[in-house]
């Protein structure tokens, strides 16, 4: 008997991709209309309205949205939502487009989609930055994106041409789609999937949590981030090589889906976990892990902020389970990775490794303690650091 998946945010699926003669048509219209760079945060936030990923979005939020998710964490008619998704013009570029225009997104002056202007409106970017990454301090990442950006935001449904150059040639056979995802899961007959988000290779830590989980699901969507993240985080590449490295030797193949996630990192800690929930519900994901400093960056969120969230809203409004997990480690008492929830030693038992504990070690040519990582993620991660320095 076959069950079905989980509802996509707000009901209903959004594909904004354009086929056939509607797709031909704007093609050839793109060219005549005032052309609008995207961003690389920009061209991720594209590629996921028009797949469906951040349903119910059908294109870049007006104010009235946009104030209601900054303040209120919810779009305008209540639904959940925490992050603004818009797209920002110089001054100079928005006095050029009226409303009612269409104008062309492009990419490399390649016209990818047309943006139909039902809005254009000044927004305050310091009660954004406060709001929503709780600084205006530019040290964070997220912060100093939003005060680069333009003046004006537009907005309005977007229809799409193409999708981004990367989506050929980055990740090609792991880009999966909302639609995609949710076949393959139906074609599994997996009921109960749980999605799991990372920006970093996979350690024990993880991989300890994600087989936790499993035990009460029928399958893993591990869901890694490949868009735009802080120079200093480990490369896309090098973290699905980690990845695949221990898949097929540790994990259950039959029950653990790889895909990516084409979102670009905003670091806003307790409000991108609640995005990132929403989104693997829209992938088809009945459960979602949060962990410790979900999202996070510095010393700007409280360690379980990420948890706490979820209880603004209700389950039913939120749809997704969340499961949390505290800190996890290996502890040489205990013989295993276990959390603060579990382990009753003090930390002098514990085998945990800063970023720069890390480095230092592969740099020498040595691979991480087996307790802290699997030795072929640390071959992987030990190629990537001697390319770098050479």
């Amino acid at each position: 008997m076959a069950f079905p998946l989980i509802q996509p945010h707000g009901g209903t699926l959004i594909n904004r991709l354009l086929t056939d003669v509607a797709r031909d048509s704007a093609r050839d219209c793109a060219p005549t209309l005032v052309q609008v760079p995207l961003t690389d945060t920009n061209l991720a936030d594209l590629e996921m309205i028009a797949t469906g990923a951040l349903s119910p979005l059908t294109g870049f939020m007006g104010e009235a949205d946009y104030k209601s998710v900054v303040h209120s964490l919810r779009l305008a008619n209540g639904l959940p939502w925490t992050i603004p998704v818009t797209l920002a013009v110089s001054a100079d570029l928005a006095a050029q487009i009226k409303i009612g225009d269409q104008v062309a997104l492009v990419e490399n002056g390649n016209a990818l989609a047309l943006l139909n202007v039902a809005e254009k409106y000044h927004y305050d970017r310091e009660a954004e930055a406060q709001h929503v990454y709780r600084t205006t301090e530019t040290a964070h990442p997220g912060v100093a994106r939003l005060y680069k950006q333009g003046d004006v935001l537009l907005a309005g449904d977007i229809d799409v041409i193409d999708l981004p150059a990367r989506t050929s040639t980055e990740f090609a056979d792991l880009r999966y789609t909302p639609t995609e995802s949710r076949r393959i899961f139906a074609e599994r007959g997996w009921r109960r999937i749980v999605g799991f988000q990372t920006r970093n290779p996979i350690h024990r830590a993880h991989e300890y949590i994600q087989k936790s989980a499993l035990e009460i699901v029928d399958g893993l969507l591990l869901h890694p981030l490949v868009g735009e993240t802080k120079a200093d985080d480990i490369p896309a590449d090098i973290r699905i090589e980690s990845y695949k490295a221990i898949l097929d030797v540790y994990y259950p193949q039959t029950r653990v889906l790889l895909g990516v996630f084409p979102a670009a990192m905003r670091y806003a800690g307790p409000r991108e976990a609640i995005f990132h929930a929403i989104a693997r519900k829209n992938y088809g994901c009945s459960h979602f892990i949060v962990g410790r400093d979900h999202a996070g960056v510095g010393k700007y969120y409280g360690t379980y902020d990420a948890h706490y969230i979820f209880d603004e809203f209700t389950p039913e409004e939120i749809g997704i389970t969340p499961l949390f997990f505290e800190h996890t480690f290996y502890c040489k008492q205990c013989g295993g990775v276990v959390s603060l929830k579990t382990c009753p030693h003090d930390s002098s038992h514990h085998v945990t490794l800063s970023g720069t504990q890390v480095r230092e070690i592969l740099a020498r040519g040595d691979l991480l303690p087996t307790e802290f990582t699997r030795p072929e993620v640390s071959r992987v991660l030990m190629r990537a650091v001697r390319e770098r320095i050479s």
